[in-house]
């Protein structure tokens, strides 16, 4: 499992004594092969605070399906609250091309190549959250296929294509 600290809010309360301090902590969790989750914990101390959010990260993990095992399927768009963005699937060689928050996302997904960019907002927790809901909408060309009762190769079967390219393609992809 790869965990990574997003962020930590140092908050205070100020009672008769002076002020007490509390800790938020956001962590990103993921397999590195298409399993990823977020997690937000508070507490009095900055590892417990880091435990807790660990913990809840790995109870709301998502399965988001990778091309070849390096990038997206496709485009895609989330938003929560202000924040706004839009990942991009890319070529071999790009790298993770993402502002904080979300090349943590990124890098505890498995993803090697992808475009990001985030538009309103650089609160980590709405980016995140932003992140989280374009990557639930991604789908597979197999899962796609499945759902309308096709074959892989019929979805990719584009105008001007040979069959067999596309045969390929769909071998490809199905892996």
């Amino acid at each position: 499992m790869i965990e990574k600290l997003v962020h930590i809010n140092r908050v205070s309360k100020t009672v008769k004594g002076g002020k007490r301090f509390g800790f938020a902590a956001l962590v990103v969790v993921g397999d590195g092969s298409g399993r990823v989750g977020f997690g937000h914990g508070k507490a009095r101390e900055v590892p417990e605070a880091i435990s807790k959010a660990t913990a809840a990260a790995r109870k709301k993990m998502i399965r988001v399906p990778l091309k070849e095992g390096r990038t997206l399927h496709h485009d895609g768009k989330g938003h929560f609250g202000a924040g706004k963005v839009t990942v991009r699937t890319a070529p071999p060689g790009t790298g993770i091309i993402a502002g904080g928050p979300m090349r943590a996302v990124f890098e505890s997904l498995g993803v090697a190549d992808v475009v990001t960019k985030s538009v309103g907002t650089s609160n980590p927790y709405n980016m995140i959250r932003a992140t989280f809901d374009a990557l639930s909408s991604q789908t597979s060309p197999k899962s796609v296929a499945q759902r309308r009762g096709k074959k892989v190769a019929d979805l990719l079967g584009r105008g001007g294509a040979s069959e067999a390219e596309a045969e390929a393609d769909a071998a490809a992809i199905a892996e």
